[in-house]
């Protein structure tokens, strides 16, 4: 498949691009890394203190020695592992450090990944388009720029999704199996993509055309390279603790927190916050006020289990009042212009020069282009949706198999994983599956267009 001379021009546009827009928002964000309203300092600090215990020596990269050290399983052990590793290369233990590192990471990955997708998928076209909607997206430039495990995750869960439309396409086992394994590394990152590998096996299974055993065979070794790579954690967890665990132990704190969304969850005592469910159980198990506590510590995995009970219970009791909470996440998690839904954070912002530019640059042709660039994003951003349910309606036509294996990742972050609290930097992968529809879109349309002019 060659690409043509006007593509390669079109690429190294968009690639100026990319680069201004990333470069703008690290710049807005470097200097909002200590702004609790524009980045999560409270969770960056349990990461950081990790990682600064494991080059000290005070702390395993892998292993837990204290049972009583619950709050150590609230994450993975990739990431506090990932920032020592950052801090012992560089010999800088900074945030900004690790900001510039997965910047810089992400800025290649990212574009690499999306357009693999898209190419693989429907083509060189519709590669090019996406890669304009990620040079583009706020979404993506925002939290490029913020050092937290969402980004590496992201780009786990999105070379699964190649490697898995690789396996379709070629009836490869191995590939299966390799799609597995990247996702199982993801939930090293983060725990939320571990039940995909069971819609991906599913839908897999579901669109070959293969005899069924072979089916069978293929599907399995989805689910079989996920199980490999993160039963480590699963047996360490069982080993260690006397309340086993095996994603953690923050299931009861996200339902909890979902609950606290709603005014009768609230009125029933859940809270939406950290700060308020800290509150919450202080009263109830009677600790002082300057008992030093956290969700996770001490006794967090049975507490968290606690959680788990209470809110399964009131949702049973209030069926509909949980649907329409889950439905408003959903819209939130989708949402990427305008006001962001309550409890689901930003989606980024639109580039300025008041937001991005030191104030002697603030005026003239630099300023000038910067503003046009936001203007740019703002349009965007309104017509991303649009675009993404027009390219899903096309993949559908052109081929449903492969669309199918993309959608299984967006509707997994959009259903099952608004079932309690989430926010939108969680559910990136699914963002990065819905630009691939949105080049998608773009293409169809300039092809409509050509055919009608």
């Amino acid at each position: 498949m060659q690409i043509k001379r006007k593509q390669l021009l079109l690429l190294f546009t968009l690639l100026l691009i990319a680069i201004s827009v990333r470069v703008l928002t690290l710049q807005f964000m470097r200097a909002h890394l200590n702004d609790p309203s524009w980045f999560q300092v409270g969770s960056y600090a349990k990461f950081d203190r990790q990682a600064q215990d494991i080059l000290d020596g005070r702390q395993r990269v892998f292993w837990i020695d204290d049972p009583a050290r619950t709050e150590l399983a609230q994450y993975p052990p990739a990431f506090p592992a990932l920032l020592a590793l950052i801090y012992k290369i560089s010999g800088d233990r900074s945030p900004y450090t690790a900001q510039i590192v997965l910047w810089s990471t992400d800025f290649i990955l990212s574009f690499c990944l999306i357009a693999g997708m898209a190419l693989t998928a429907f083509g060189v076209r519709a590669a090019i388009a996406s890669c304009f909607l990620l040079a583009f997206s706020p979404l993506f430039a925002l939290y490029s720029a913020y050092p937290s495990a969402d980004i590496p995750a992201t780009w786990f869960v999105l070379g699964g999704s190649w490697v898995l439309l690789l396996a379709f396409q070629r009836k490869n086992a191995w590939l299966a199996l390799a799609a597995g394994v990247l996702l199982g590394l993801s939930c090293w990152l983060r725990v939320n993509p571990l039940y995909l590998c069971a819609g991906w096996a599913v839908v897999f299974f579901v669109v070959l055309r293969e005899v069924w055993p072979v089916r069978m065979k293929l599907s399995a070794r989805v689910v079989a390279g996920t199980i490999i790579v993160i039963s480590p954690i699963v047996v360490r967890n069982y080993i260690v603790f006397p309340d086993f665990t095996p994603t953690g132990g923050t299931i009861g704190t996200n339902l909890w927190e979902g609950l606290g969304e709603t005014e009768l969850g609230r009125a029933n005592g859940f809270a939406c916050c950290d700060e308020g469910l800290l509150e919450f159980e202080r009263k109830k198990y009677g600790w002082p006020a300057d008992m030093k506590v956290d969700l996770q510590w001490p006794d967090g995995i049975r507490r968290d289990n606690e959680r788990t009970r209470i809110s399964l219970a009131f949702i049973k009791q209030h069926p509909m009042l949980h649907a329409g909470a889950m439905l408003r996440r959903m819209w939130g998690m989708l949402k990427v212009f305008g006001d962001p839904v309550p409890y689901c954070t930003i989606s980024g912002f639109n580039v300025t020069s008041r937001k991005c530019l030191p104030p002697q640059w603030q005026g003239g042709a630099l300023a000038f282009g910067v503003n046009l660039l936001g203007m740019i994003q703002s349009v965007v951003r309104y017509l991303f949706l649009p675009l993404a349910a027009f390219g899903i309606y096309a993949g559908l036509r052109i081929d449903w198999r492969i669309s199918c294996l993309l959608l299984v990742t967006v509707i997994y972050y959009l259903v099952p994983g608004t079932v309690g609290h989430t926010e939108i930097r969680y559910v990136l992968p699914m963002h990065g599956v819905l630009i691939v529809f949105g080049g998608l879109g773009i293409d169809r349309l300039l092809s409509l267009r050509k055919r009608n002019s």
